[in-house]
């Protein structure tokens, strides 16, 4: 189970902060916190408020690589920006994200491929948008593996984002992720791996940390390969490195969870 961690962006305030002041010191303290407690990558995202956000990816990248050889997900709309942040990764990096626009994956996939690194897929475009039903999800998912067939990115090195959003508003739609993850793994051989945002599941709800953990578990029992999560929510990673016993994934051992948070998958 490969976390993500969600907390270098800046749409938080720390690093909005750090970013206009160019101050290193919250940037780097999350890159380690997130990456001691377990996380395989760290997203980084500028956030919309960046006066130039090529050159504050440039410096997050950088300020991160200091401390810390975690592979990054770079997370832009602004594909120029991605592609000369993926020339600084020491890492191969994932591309966050792509979605099933055709336009989108001319830019994407080849990009990916020239600079080994591997892509988040949305099973939404901008015709469809986020499709209610699974079966329409899966068609867009597809259609994103058959692009890494046709350009050269190996199915495993695709993320497949069936897209999760609040219960509070779309309710339905959880059991629609759920068996979009289930039928994507079906998808090729070897299958495209899968993720998901955690938290917009929990967007705007009470008892937070209880849905995303819950949440969690049941995804990654229909297949969820990675999440885009708080690396840093102790009973997350403990649910997480549970699941993973219990579904046969990791021999027990008393120390399962130390285990689960030291490993890179």
């Amino acid at each position: 189970m490969e976390i993500i961690g969600e907390r270098i962006n800046g749409m938080f305030k720390d690093i909005k902060q750090a970013i206009i002041e160019k101050d290193k010191t919250a940037v780097q303290e999350w890159a380690v916190k997130q990456t001691e407690n377990g996380a395989t990558w760290l997203d980084v995202n500028t956030g919309a408020s960046a006066e130039d956000q090529m050159a504050a990816m440039k410096w997050l990248i950088t300020t991160i690589q200091e401390v810390v050889d975690t592979p990054l997900a770079l997370d832009s709309t602004n594909y120029d920006i991605i592609e000369e942040g993926l020339k600084l990764c020491k890492r191969p990096a994932l591309i966050n994200s792509c979605h099933a626009d055709r336009y989108k994956i001319e830019r994407v996939f080849p990009m990916a491929v020239k600079y080994n690194a591997k892509v988040i897929g949305l099973a939404m475009s901008e015709e469809s948008g986020i499709p209610k039903n699974a079966e329409n999800r899966v068609a867009l998912a597809m259609e994103l593996v058959a692009a890494a067939d046709e350009f050269g990115l190996p199915f495993e090195d695709l993320y497949i984002d069936p897209l999760i959003l609040p219960i509070n508003v779309a309710q339905d739609h959880a059991v629609e992720a759920m068996e979009t993850l289930r039928q994507v793994k079906l998808l090729s051989d070897p299958a495209p791996k899968t993720v998901v945002g955690l938290s917009n599941v929990s967007q705007r709800c009470a008892n937070r940390k209880l849905i995303n953990r819950t949440m969690l578990a049941m995804l990654m029992a229909c297949g969820l390969d990675a999440a885009i999560a708080d690396a840093n929510d102790d009973e997350l990673m403990e649910a997480a490195a549970t699941a993973r016993v219990i579904m046969n994934k990791e021999i027990y051992c008393d120390s399962y969870v130390d285990l689960f948070k030291s490993k890179k998958y």
